[in-house]
């Protein structure tokens, strides 16, 4: 359902009516979106040097790509539940701060299983950032520019990325792959300053209410002692059931852990959604999988096939992951602007079916490095560029009390997928091609992502189990601000700590699977 469009203010231009303090909020969440690429695709630039280093073959340097994925479920969990129950802020800052160290701490790896570790603890921080920073920004920005605020937002990784490659080509010749890592203490010091003085959005303050007791959407994992206890258990199980399907830990068993891992997963996801959100977050959880099944082949493997396939040296690397990078961002910004005008589902669909067209000429590209950079740059652009509206698109099926732990859950599950893919990408490419094993992946994958979010398949089975279920909790509440703009009842957002909405009345709470607000 595409969002309201209300009518622009006295012709200002949208950028002047977002406001000064909406901007600056804009800008710390999305400073630490950049640091967050940033850290993250330092791994994916420097596996074959740790590779030869460590002895790696191909799918265990790939396993590393990997870790940052296995414990992301519980980083948004957790994390997604601090920003609901302490505030977004204090989830935004928490995130920074554990994958910035966690990064740094990878420069002292002396093998894969030190190094993996380390990974781990970066996937619990970037779930955090992902989960908070999202929901800050949509719960800041005003409701008809959301999918602008979404698809800026994630354009930020992508320019982080392309920071990374300019460092890789410069840092790693000269002082080794180890310092590429000690450099992730730099974000944690920028966000820290920048994050200090940001307020809290006004839809958590109303949520959270003065005198109301604080949302804890944890509450139905820990009701009683005894739930408590098993929950802790059985997060455990799929920590470590996890854990062993992508290390050599678990060897020889990976198929049942897998499945002792996703039953885990499962039986804390109906537990999170409750009665009447349980099948969402399961949904969800799992359109999100196959999008990192499409996406995250090209994007950790990337520099690997590059490197390996047609032996380009590192700076023809970083020139392709110029394009690959400025496309993403073109591409997120292309795609808030979309879902703005024709609504996320829409423009999802649209882009990711046209690029469709470029996936195979990428890899039939081979001695003409601006020619692949083009294509890599209209690629990515069309196919990882939408996925800047993955936070609209998830963030508009949860109401404001249980967001920001419903989004990290639902998203860092499916981010599983992402841990899935570069194993998955190298083990398909045992016997053939790196590119031919890419391309197959990425083509098959986005076709399933477009049957997915075409179909609303999360959204209808949603609505089969709990018909009262809003469509889309961000375009209602972007319906409440019209009527409350129109009533004169809507004050602007000064970024003050404190500020409400004078005249108007807190939303009534709803249920985190996505429960319809009772109003009196």
């Amino acid at each position: 359902m595409p969002t309201v469009q209300q009518p622009p203010r006295g012709g200002v231009p949208w950028y002047r009516e977002v406001g000064r303090a909406r901007w600056k909020a804009f800008f710390a969440a999305w400073l630490g979106y950049v640091l967050d690429g940033f850290d993250f695709v330092l791994i994916t630039l420097v596996l074959t040097e740790i590779a030869d280093e460590f002895g790696l073959d191909t799918v265990e340097a790939a396993s590393l790509v990997s870790g940052a994925f296995i414990t992301r479920w519980l980083g948004g969990a957790v994390l997604g539940a601090v920003g609901d129950r302490f505030g977004r802020k204090t989830a935004m800052t928490a995130s920074i701060a554990l994958y910035s160290c966690a990064t740094f701490a990878c420069g002292f790896a002396w093998d894969h299983t030190s190094l993996f570790t380390a990974r781990l603890l970066i996937g619990m921080g970037m779930a955090g950032e992902y989960g908070a920073s999202a929901t800050y920004v949509l719960e800041s920005w005003p409701a008809r520019f959301r999918g602008r605020a979404s698809g800026f937002l994630i354009s930020g990784f992508s320019l982080g990325s392309v920071a990374a490659a300019e460092c890789y080509k410069w840092v790693v010749p000269a002082l080794g792959w180890r310092w590429m890592f000690y450099l992730g203490l730099v974000p944690l010091t920028v966000a820290w300053w920048v994050r200090r003085s940001l307020p809290e959005t006004a839809e958590w303050r109303a949520a959270a209410g003065a005198g109301a007791a604080a949302p804890n959407p944890f509450r139905p994992l820990l009701a009683t002692p005894l739930r408590a206890t098993v929950n802790s258990l059985v997060a455990a199980v799929a920590a470590a059931a996890l854990f062993g399907v992508f290390t050599p830990v678990g060897a020889g068993a990976v198929p049942q852990l897998a499945v002792v891992g996703g039953l885990a997963l499962v039986a804390l996801a109906v537990q999170l959604g409750g009665a009447r959100g349980w099948v969402l977050y399961l949904a969800l959880s799992g359109t999100v999988f196959v999008a990192f099944l499409y996406s995250w082949p090209l994007q950790a493997l990337l520099p690997t096939y590059l490197k390996t396939e047609l032996h380009y040296d590192a700076g023809q690397v970083t020139g392709v992951l110029y394009f690959a990078g400025f496309g993403t961002m073109a591409g997120c910004w292309l795609a808030g602007f979309a879902g703005d005008r024709f609504g996320a589902r829409r423009a999802y669909v649209c882009t990711l079916l046209a690029s469709l067209l470029f996936v195979f000429p990428v890899f039939a590209v081979a001695d003409h490095l601006l020619l692949l950079g083009a294509s890599l740059f209209v690629l990515q652009g069309l196919s990882t560029g939408v996925s800047g509206l993955l936070p609209r698109y998830l963030g508009g099926h949860f109401p404001t009390a249980g967001r920001g732990a419903g989004l990290g859950f639902t998203y860092n599950v499916g981010a599983l997928g992402g841990a899935v893919a570069p194993v998955l990408g190298a083990r398909l490419a045992e016997g053939r091609s790196l590119g031919g094993a890419l391309a197959g992946l990425t083509f098959a994958g986005t076709l399933l992502v477009v049957a997915l979010i075409g179909g609303d398949v999360p959204g209808r089975l949603h609505r089969l189990w709990n018909p009262d279920a809003p469509r889309d909790h961000l375009a209602a509440e972007a319906e409440d601000a019209g009527a409350a703009a129109t009533a004169g009842r809507e004050a602007p957002y000064r970024g003050a700590p404190g500020q409400g909405r004078p005249g108007r009345e807190p939303p009534a709470r709803e249920a985190p699977g996505g429960k319809a607000p009772e109003r009196s």
